[in-house]
């Protein structure tokens, strides 16, 4: 397979991090480039995140010495890459002419960041569910004027675990409506326990915006391109509330459910079993073998034991039982930073790459 140089933008953060170190190893994708702030420009990559490096492992050594380049050069640091991820910490006006910028000097950008995930021709894609939304980049680059460049988004991490589990069940079944309580680790917030000491035997009831994404963005996924927009889908009716809990990674979810034609619970266990996506069958090299795996513990999953699983790039689902309000309920769970973030965000380019669009 091709390789392809890779720049960060953002790489000092905690998702940025997660890019950097995921990229270490990777056999298409070569880290070329690391770009943040003004304020770490110049700097060895290791000298700029200093003592805010977040992840379990040490700095990979590739890039520790990696110069910081400024993010808004982008002339500059598209000179010198394929493409670029995105995970920066601005106003979402500034992110989106930021991105289109790189997309215009075309450089073409999978961002981590939700300031394009509306954007009517911009894919917002879960690559096991609509990948093949990414026909609509056409259209996008007649709109920006480009040959190469565009812009391609991950969905919200809290997604990443009921959106899934729900999908495999909506052709045959009509999902109709959908109750979701999500409970997210602080790391979504680009947290630690140091950082962040008010959490600490504590849940907050509210992170804002958290509701209203997972309630509109997976009707984007699940809609249709049409006439150069994703236009999207009417249902299902989702109501969401999201809490911030005091667990470092791992956003969990209670689902509840109603069908058009009610499943039975082995159905429902059938079609999560047998379900699989693009990145299975092109066997994409961040793609778990396994994408969604149940859970028949009483007690699981749970996110300290589960969030890892297939290096965090699998759902995991337990608890799927008859409800006295709806027709069932389950919980899932997924790795906020690896599938929800910057790994779900690899695996988008490993399906650009494979179909051709960064060629």
């Amino acid at each position: 397979m091709k390789q392809w140089n890779v720049g960060v933008v953002g790489a000092t953060g905690m998702v940025g991090q997660r890019f950097v170190c995921l990229l270490e190893h990777h056999p298409w994708f070569r880290l070329k480039v690391v770009a943040a702030s003004s304020r770490s420009a110049g700097k060895t990559y290791e000298q700029a995140v200093g003592g805010r490096w977040a992840m379990p492992g040490p700095i990979p050594e590739p890039a520790k010495g990696l110069v910081v380049q400024d993010a808004s050069d982008v002339a500059t640091v598209a000179s010198q890459v394929d493409f670029i991820f995105c995970a920066v910490d601005m106003k979402k006006e500034e992110i989106r002419a930021l991105e289109e910028a790189y997309a215009k000097a075309e450089c073409p950008v999978v961002s981590n960041n939700s300031a394009h995930r509306f954007t009517p021709d911009v894919p917002m894609v879960i690559p096991e569910i609509n990948g093949a939304h990414l026909e609509i980049i056409p259209a996008q680059r007649k709109r920006l004027g480009t040959k190469r460049g565009f812009v391609a988004v991950k969905s919200n991490c809290s997604l990443q675990s009921y959106v899934p589990a729900l999908h495999p069940l909506m052709a045959e079944f009509g999902v109709t409506e959908a109750l979701v309580c999500t409970y997210q680790a602080i790391s979504g917030a680009g947290k630690t326990f140091d950082t962040f000491p008010e959490i600490v035997d504590n849940v907050i009831p509210y992170i804002p915006g958290e509701e209203e994404k997972s309630e509109r963005e997976p009707l984007k996924i699940w809609g249709a391109v049409q006439g150069g927009e994703i236009a999207p889908a009417a249902s299902p009716s989702i109501t969401a509330q999201c809490f911030r809990v005091p667990c470092l990674d791992g956003h969990m979810a209670a689902v509840f459910v109603r069908f058009a034609r009610k499943p039975t619970i082995p159905q429902i266990r059938e079609r999560w079993a047998a379900f699989s996506g693009a990145p299975q069958q092109l066997r994409l090299p961040s793609a778990p073998r396994q994408f969604l795996h149940y859970f028949e513990e009483a007690d699981r999953p749970q996110t300290k034991l589960d969030r890892n699983l297939e290096n965090g790039m699998a759902v995991s689902i337990g608890r799927l039982r008859p409800d006295t309000q709806y027709d069932y309920k389950f919980v899932c769970l997924s790795h906020n930073t690896l599938r929800g973030a910057a790994g779900g965000a690899v695996l988008l380019a490993e399906l650009l790459a494979a179909r051709g669009y960064l060629d």
